[in-house]
């Protein structure tokens, strides 16, 4: 009933696989990781946190291999605003540094969440350094 297709797919790369770059899943992790952690950097580094923005930055160039760069641009969010924005961001970074098995990158996220989440509520926090 059905005629076999007689042509190459038009789908398939001709043989050509290897001309392409591919990463592993632990380098998109990586990347992804470090572009989560840079977000929370920039929110951070507006709320003023120098503290709390060295030790974010500390992660992004281990990530990276080189510093990050600093955000130099403020929103004009409301610090409120800024602290939900900041919660949210680490703990997408948790979730992926979960993910990829990175210690000090999920225990420095899980700080970041208990700090913003201590902001919002005005809670004191002890955090550890």
């Amino acid at each position: 009933m059905y005629e076999p297709i007689r042509t190459k797919s038009v789908h398939t790369t001709g043989g050509d696989a290897d001309a392409y770059p591919h990463r592993s899943r632990e380098e998109e992790l990586d990347i992804q990781l470090a572009g989560h952690l840079a977000a929370l950097l920039a929110v951070t580094d507006e709320l003023g946190d120098a503290e709390g923005g060295e030790r974010i930055a500390h992660q992004v160039a281990r990530l990276r291999g080189a510093p990050p760069a600093r955000h130099a641009g403020l929103s004009g969010a409301s610090p409120e605003a800024l602290h939900r924005k900041a919660h949210a961001l680490a703990g997408r970074a948790l979730v992926v540094a979960a993910s990829r098995a990175d210690t000090s990158a999920a225990i420095l996220a899980a700080e970041r969440m208990d700090a913003h989440t201590a902001a919002l509520t005005g809670d004191p926090l002890v955090t550890a350094p």
